[in-house]
């Protein structure tokens, strides 16, 4: 076992599992949470985690099970093989002589904690846990590694996953419940959007979505100027400045999805806020490739074009979509304004931006351009995003498993079996 402590840090997130040891700086395996079979009959074995992501192996068409759910863990069959998988071979270590460190989502109903407490302890043996979530864990790491930005010990950490999207306010490292908005969109409702999309205007691909969330992720951005961005995205195949084509994998030559073209895909989302207009005058030229290209686009390739900015829109405004919730930066506002009239000007200057969602080009600056209007002019508005918001939950918890007082806020194995579940969870405040 390698790290520096027995502390076993795991973020069970929906969409990626991260994992690793108390006092590490990265965690050693950042895998997908979720079993897989390909397609073929009975005879194929089921692919778990890390397996998935193998050169060897191709992801078209496979089945999925995922153990968590709109956030919450739901099936500890799924979530049972993926933690014997991670623990018992990337991290190696046998948890009887180790405690956990579990990042659960905020306002896990009993019955689901009471899961996951027999999963710890019952069927891994984990020697004593402690459970954290993910925006007390963010504040954390952002105010040990900017203590001069964060004197107030006071934010609101918008996390924008897999499965939805909170804003929590934070003070001194525990969330004001009262003052957390959620939506229910989150990277998997993108997805499934972006192959909706797909679907309708080319190839079937409703099975495939490994392949397409590679492809969100890979080709979608978000739009500065929506309704400019649909009259350019309706120009011809060659003045077109935001059409790309994502190749699938053939089985044979390529067992990944890849971008055609990567340069002529980044064209767009390189270019500076100013030089938005000089967009059409720089397609002709970087567009060559692709016409030469045309005639294979039914051979297992599919184009977008205005699918790259109107999937992340889903955040910022759900209701053009039919789905009646409120966009992020009113959600924003919603969580401030529940939070005391002290607390508000504090917050609007230190919203930590967290979750693999916010990984879109242009996400802060557009979050930005919603939120000031909604905000009282006296208030300042300040939005950070995380070096890594995949990892920023995980490295919170880093933190937290080394230091001193870890060990007393963890509840032991012979706690659990002696007072049960229900009474062990109240030394976890959420």
């Amino acid at each position: 076992m390698t790290g520096g402590s027995g502390v076993v840090v795991i973020d069970n997130g929906g969409g990626l599992l991260k994992a690793g040891f108390g006092g590490d700086k990265d965690p050693i395996a950042v895998v997908p949470n979720c079993m897989a079979k390909p397609p073929g009959g009975n005879t194929k074995k089921w692919l778990v985690a890390d397996q998935l992501q193998a050169d060897d192996v191709d992801v078209t068409g496979m089945t999925l099970k995922r153990p968590i759910d709109r956030g919450y863990l739901i099936n500890t069959e799924v979530q049972r093989e993926v933690w014997e998988r991670v623990v018992r071979n990337l991290l190696q270590v046998d948890p009887s002589n180790s405690s956990l460190l579990l990042v659960e989502p905020m306002f896990n109903p009993p019955a689901l904690q009471h899961t996951a407490d027999e999963l710890v302890f019952e069927e891994f043996g984990f020697n004593s846990l402690c459970v954290a979530d993910a925006p007390s864990l963010v504040h954390l790491y952002e105010a040990s590694h900017q203590p001069t930005r964060f004197r107030a010990q006071c934010s609101l950490v918008v996390d924008c996953g897999f499965s939805f999207t909170h804003a929590s306010p934070v003070l001194q490292n525990f969330i004001l419940n009262y003052g957390v908005r959620r939506m229910d969109l989150g990277g998997k409702a993108l997805t499934n959007y972006l192959k909706e999309l797909v679907s309708y205007r080319s190839l079937n691909v409703m099975d495939e979505t490994l392949l397409i969330d590679d492809a969100k992720e890979k080709l979608c951005f978000v739009s500065m100027d929506v309704p400019g961005d649909l009259r350019r995205a309706r120009l011809s195949f060659k003045d077109n400045p935001f059409r790309c084509s994502y190749i699938l994998p053939d089985g044979i030559t390529y067992k990944k999805g890849f971008v055609k073209n990567m340069d002529e895909a980044l064209r767009y989302c390189s270019l500076p806020l100013d030089q938005e207009s000089d967009r059409k005058d720089h397609s002709v030229e970087t567009n060559k490739f692709e016409d030469r290209k045309k005639p294979e686009l039914s051979q297992n390739e599919f184009a977008l074009t205005n699918e790259r900015f109107l999937v992340p829109e889903m955040l910022f405004h759900p209701i053009d979509l039919g789905i009646n919730q409120a966009g992020l930066a009113e959600c924003i506002v919603r969580a401030v304004q529940a939070c005391h009239p002290y607390l508000q000007p504090v917050l609007f200057e230190s919203i930590i931006l967290t979750g693999g969602s916010t990984l879109f080009p242009r996400f802060t600056e557009r979050l930005e351009r919603e939120l000031r209007p909604l905000v009282p002019d006296d208030y300042q508005v300040k939005i950070i995003r995380q070096e890594n918001p995949i990892l920023g939950a995980w490295r919170g918890g880093s933190i937290l498993a080394s230091s001193p007082d870890f060990e007393s806020m963890c509840v032991t194995k012979s706690e659990y079996e002696e007072m049960g579940s229900a009474r062990c969870r109240r030394r976890f405040f959420h």
